[in-house]
């Protein structure tokens, strides 16, 4: 049986740069920082769905992936593969490192529809996929959700990508999520806004800020109107699409401790939430704010910053509950 072409197979996709998946516009990297244009051409988020007729017995992939230059310890990372199905990891299957390989992942003989989760962090392309003993078929379309954000959003510190809680909060509500997560970044980019204005999406969440304090600090009132022209660049290109913004969550040693101009995370975290209430009662009926303070305590954080396993989970129950919550979904 010959390779099946993965486009129709392939979700949470953002753009392309020939034949790899990228997370920025390859025409307006120019204007980007240079960390997040290098974290945009990870793939993060990137997935495989498909259904398997009754019967199948695997389904083999062939993938071209980047591997660390000899000597890097990194290099010898195997390529893990998680097969799920609904919110059920079903398997794992690791592969050896290679710049071209296949890897078969078996099914369980009863069919259905199922998701393959890739081994992101060596920028993986899927070349082809194909059943063994049985027919694959794309996976139904889901609604496209854009979810912006820093590292928390790229899944930092959750052991496995589909636990992240864009992951996590996609399988809750059926969403097809785009994770547009940048390691360090996500402080407010306004050509970020524009590239997210002429993206097609049906639903958008912003979960950015925490980098606001340290990595590029701001003063709440930068941050309060940089919230501001954030969201006014995005509703150029989406007027009408439900927005969420969900502000920084908790960060112990910056919560009352000033950055470099001043301001503590909680400063910070009040300057957004206000300046999403400011536009709310201007008038911008589809744009919802969940406050991140709350929604976790230390023991959710892996290193004092970016969330555990648990800390993901409950950030994706909370994201589900606001989004159902302003009736952005059922």
């Amino acid at each position: 049986m010959s390779w099946l072409e993965p486009d129709p197979f392939l979700r949470g996709t953002a753009w392309r740069d020939g034949d790899r998946p990228v997370r920025a516009d390859p025409a307006d990297l120019a204007r980007l920082p240079w960390d997040i244009a290098q974290r945009a051409a990870l793939p993060i988020g990137v997935r495989l769905e498909f259904t398997a007729a009754p019967g199948t017995r695997a389904v083999r992939l062939r993938y071209r992936a980047a591997l660390p230059a000899a000597g890097d310890t990194l290099r010898a990372l195997r390529h893990g593969f998680a097969l799920w199905q609904g919110s059920r990891c079903l398997a794992e299957v690791f592969a050896e490192p290679a710049e071209e390989g296949t890897v078969r992942i078996e099914l369980p003989p009863g069919g259905g529809e199922f998701t393959i989760h890739l081994p992101e962090g060596q920028a993986p392309v899927v070349r082809g996929l194909r059943a063994v003993g049985g027919t694959l078929a794309p996976a139904p379309r889901r609604p496209r959700w854009l979810v912006h954000g820093d590292s928390i959003t790229e899944g930092w510190w959750a052991t496995r990508p589909a636990r992240s809680w864009p992951a996590a909060a996609g399988r809750l509500l059926g969403l097809d999520p785009v994770n547009l997560g940048y390691a360090g970044g996500a402080r407010g980019e306004l050509p970020l806004a524009e590239q997210l204005a002429r993206l097609p999406g049906e639903l958008i969440t912003l979960a950015f800020g925490t980098n606001c304090w340290a990595a590029v600090p701001c003063s709440a009132p930068l941050l309060h109107e940089t919230t501001r022209a954030f969201v006014t660049l995005l509703r150029r290109g989406h007027p009408d699409t439900p927005l969420l913004l969900l502000s920084p969550v908790l960060r112990p040693a910056a919560e009352h401790t000033g950055n470099a101009l001043g301001a503590t995370l909680a400063e910070l975290r009040t300057a957004m939430e206000e300046a999403v209430r400011g536009l709310m009662a201007a008038g911008d009926g589809r744009l919802a704010l969940l406050p991140g303070g709350p929604l976790l305590a230390p023991e959710h954080l892996a290193d004092g910053l970016h969330p555990n396993d648990l800390g993901h989970a409950r950030i994706a129950a909370a994201v589900a509950g606001a989004l159902r919550g302003a009736r952005f979904v059922p």
